[in-house]
C-alpha cells in the first residue's frame, strides 16, 4: 500500500517524475539529464538564426524543433555563471561541451567523457554546446549531478579535472552495460579524480553509474549500507518486484534490500546514486551553498562584485574553434587529450571554406528577402 507515492514494503520507497530535471536527495543537491537534436552548424557552430531568431534567447528551455538554447543566444549552453560550495559532475553521452572557467582553464570534452568540478569557494565558468558538424545533425545528450560539500570543504580551492570516456570504468551483463563514474561495483572502480571531493573518501559510499539496457535485459543492485541513500532515474518503463513503472520516473530504494531492475520493451538509459549523507544544515540561494543565511549573502554579493571584472576571457559565451578536437588545457599550460576518437565524431569536422561561407551568406540573404516579401503581403491596406 503507498501513500503520496510511499511504499511500506519492498524495494522501492517511493516513486517520482524526473523529466529533465530530478529530485535528489542529502548528499546530492540536484540533478538534470537532457538532450536535444541539433540541426547542422554554421560558421559559429550555432542553429541557422531563422529557428532561433523568435525564440526568447536566454532563457528557452522548451523544446521547439527538437531542441532548447537554455541560456545561449548563439550557440545553445550556459555562459558564465558562478559555483560556490559543491561539486559538478557532468557526463556529455553525445555531443560536445565547450569549457572556459575563471581559473584560465579551458577545453572541450563530450562522447562519453565526464568533467568533475569541486568548488569550495567562488568559481565560474561558461558551458557552450558547439554545433561542430556542418555536414550533419548535432545530437547532444549531458547529465549533470551536483553534490553538496560539508561546511569544513568549503573554504579550498576549486578542483577541476577531464576524465575520457576511454578511462572510465565499464561493466557488462546479459543485454546490459554499465559505466561507473564513483564508486565500486561489478569488480570495477571508478578514482574520483579531485582530491577535495566528498566522493574521494570510500567511507562516503558515493557511487554513480549509467546502465544501458537492452529489451528486457535485468540487472540487480547488491545490498548495501541501511544509512546510504539510494535513487535510480529510468527514462524508458523498468519492473521492480513485479509493479511496472512509467517513463522518466525516479525509484527511491531500499538500500539494505536487493534490488532487481527489469528493463520493458525500449531500450532504456538508467541512472544510479548512492552516498551517505553529510548531515549538516546548511542554506543556499541561487548558485550559493553555504552555511548560514548571512554567509550566502555576502558571496552573492561578492558574485556580483567580482565575477565579470575578474573573468580572464573575451567572451562569456565562449566557444572553441571551429574543427576543435576534444582537449582540456589548464591556466599552467599543462594539456591532455584523449588517445582516440568516438565513432560518432567522424568524419572530423572541418573549417569552413570561403566557398562554405558564401553559402551561407546567400542563403541569408535569400530568408531575409522572403520574409520583406511577407511582411509586405501581410501589411493592412
Amino acid at each position: 500500500m503507498s501513500l503520496f507515492g510511499r511504499s511500506r514494503s519492498g524495494p522501492v520507497i517511493r516513486e517520482q517524475k524526473a523529466e529533465m530535471n530530478w529530485d535528489t536527495e542529502d548528499p546530492f543537491i540536484f540533478a538534470s539529464h537532457h538532450s536535444d537534436d541539433y540541426p547542422p552548424g554554421n560558421r559559429q557552430q550555432a542553429p541557422p538564426l531563422e529557428e532561433i531568431k523568435r525564440r526568447q534567447l536566454g532563457n528557452d528551455f522548451t523544446k521547439e524543433l527538437g531542441y532548447r538554447m537554455y541560456r545561449g543566444k548563439v550557440a545553445p549552453g550556459f555562459p558564465l555563471h558562478p559555483h560556490w560550495g559543491y561539486e559538478t559532475v557532468t557526463i556529455c553521452t553525445e555531443g560536445y561541451i565547450d569549457h572556459f572557467d575563471s581559473l584560465g582553464n579551458q577545453g572541450r570534452f563530450g562522447y562519453g567523457d565526464m568533467q568533475w568540478i569541486t568548488a569550495g569557494g567562488m568559481y565560474a565558468h561558461d558551458e557552450m554546446y558547439p554545433l561542430a558538424f556542418a555536414d550533419r545533425k548535432n545530437p547532444h545528450s549531458v547529465t549533470q549531478i551536483m553534490i553538496n560539500l560539508p561546511l569544513r570543504m568549503k573554504k579550498g580551492p576549486a578542483e577541476v579535472s577531464d576524465v575520457w570516456a576511454e578511462d572510465i570504468p565499464t561493466a557488462e551483463g546479459e543485454g546490459w552495460k554499465a559505466w561507473i563514474y564513483a564508486g565500486s561495483m561489478f569488480g570495477k572502480t571508478a578514482e574520483v579524480p579531485n582530491k577535495g571531493s566528498w566522493a574521494a573518501d570510500p567511507s562516503h559510499h558515493v557511487r554513480i553509474a549509467r546502465f544501458a539496457a537492452e529489451p528486457g535485459a535485468s540487472f540487480s543492485l547488491e545490498p548495501i549500507g541501511s544509512g546510504t541513500g539510494r535513487s535510480i532515474y529510468c527514462e524508458k518503463p523498468v519492473t521492480v518486484a513485479g509493479k511496472s513503472y512509467i517513463r522518466e520516473t525516479r525509484l527511491k530504494l531500499r538500500p539494505d534490500t536487493e534490488c532487481t531492475v527489469e528493463n520493458g520493451s525500449e531500450k532504456n538509459e538508467i541512472w544510479l546514486l548512492e552516498g551517505d549523507p553529510i548531515g549538516e544544515k546548511q542554506r543556499s540561494w541561487g548558485p550559493v551553498v553555504l552555511g548560514t543565511d548571512a554567509e550566502v549573502r555576502e558571496a552573492n554579493n561578492e558574485i556580483r562584485r567580482k565575477m565579470l571584472s575578474e573573468w580572464p576571457w573575451d567572451y562569456v559565451n565562449k566557444t572553441q574553434p571551429v574543427a576543435t578536437d576534444r582537449f582540456i588545457r589548464y591556466a599552467d599550460g599543462t594539456e591532455k587529450r584523449p588517445k582516440q576518437k568516438d565513432p560518432r565524431e567522424l568524419p572530423p569536422a572541418r573549417p569552413f571554406t570561403e566557398e562554405d561561407i558564401a553559402r551561407e551568406r546567400e542563403i541569408d540573404a535569400k530568408q531575409k528577402k522572403k520574409e520583406r516579401f511577407a511582411d509586405r503581403w501581410n501589411e493592412d491596406d
